[in-house]
């Protein structure tokens, strides 16, 4: 990891800077204003080494890196990524997905999951699908590039699932404290298609991070998408643990709905101050990959 790049920091949103005269590596008087030099080690909690970074608002950020940019994805990183995109798909119809979690899998899920594994396979073939391309489709994070339809499908998709399944949850926790009542799948069957087709529509508008025409601003939007998937899959797991175990009172309710959105404001601010994988923004100027 190199200790800094030779381009300058942003002075706006978005804004592409060419190298700046005399900004050298290690130069503390060529380094932009208003960026405090840190360790990347120790800005993530751990053991500083040579690898260095810069803090912009105590929130690190990575200027640079030595590492060799790929130009092709390894035939095992292709393959791992494929899982992924199946399971967003595969619980994409949200009451399914309910039924699967109350009453087991069924062959109404079997017909299903076999019909994902077949679409998402004939994509990843034709690397289709985010991670599982031939080759990296993002290299320069700021880079205006139009965004791929494949790309914006899935991340659309997975948005909505991120948001709406946590949204309908903390509903359906509501409500039973409010009425002492469990109303969980009625919300799940009447509200999810309105809730993630409203999600689905800004994906189709590209109102969504990652999910926007042009993938200029990606150094900043994978880390809003990479800090919710964070923030659900620790809650929502958890919640299921949860439900399991706590008696449905009142009390217990109330427990588990306290339990979840401390998980997600918790682990949400982990996100946004840079300290969990791949939410660190990325500055113009910098060589990167991204999933």
């Amino acid at each position: 990891m190199a200790d800094f790049h030779t381009a300058s920091p942003p002075s706006g949103a978005g804004a592409t800077h060419a190298p700046t005269a005399g900004y050298t590596r290690g130069s503390e008087a060529s380094r932009p204003p208003n960026v405090t030099h840190v360790p990347i080690e120790q800005a993530a909690g751990h053991p500083a080494d040579n690898t260095q970074t810069d803090a912009v608002n105590a929130i690190p950020v990575e200027y640079a890196s030595e590492r060799k940019i790929r130009e092709r994805n390894k035939l095992y990183y292709r393959f791992n990524h494929w899982p992924i995109w199946i399971f967003v798909f595969f619980i994409a119809p949200g009451p399914l997905t309910f039924d699967l979690f109350e009453r087991g899998f069924d062959a109404r899920m079997a017909l299903w999951l076999g019909a994902v594994l077949v679409g998402t396979g004939i994509a990843g073939l034709r690397g289709a699908l985010p991670g599982v391309e031939p080759r990296p489709y993002i290299i320069r994070f700021t880079e205006d590039r139009p965004n791929p339809l494949y790309r914006r499908v899935c991340y659309t998709f997975a948005w909505s699932e991120v948001v709406t399944f946590a949204v309908l949850n903390i509903a359906g926790l509501v409500v039973a404290i409010a009425t002492g009542q469990w109303y969980l799948k009625q919300i799940y069957w009447y509200a999810y298609f309105p809730l993630a087709g409203t999600i689905w529509l800004l994906g189709a508008l590209g109102r969504l991070p990652r999910v926007k025409p042009s993938t200029k601003g990606e150094g900043h939007e994978r880390r809003y998408f990479y800090g919710s998937v964070w923030a659900v899959c620790w809650a929502q797991p958890a919640l299921w643990l949860l439900w399991k175990i706590v008696p449905r009172t009142t009390a217990g309710d109330a427990f588990k709905l306290v339990v979840f959105l401390a998980i997600l404001a918790f682990v949400g601010n982990l996100a946004r101050l840079g300290r969990l994988p791949r939410t660190r923004p990325i500055v113009p100027g910098e060589l990167a990959v991204s999933d």
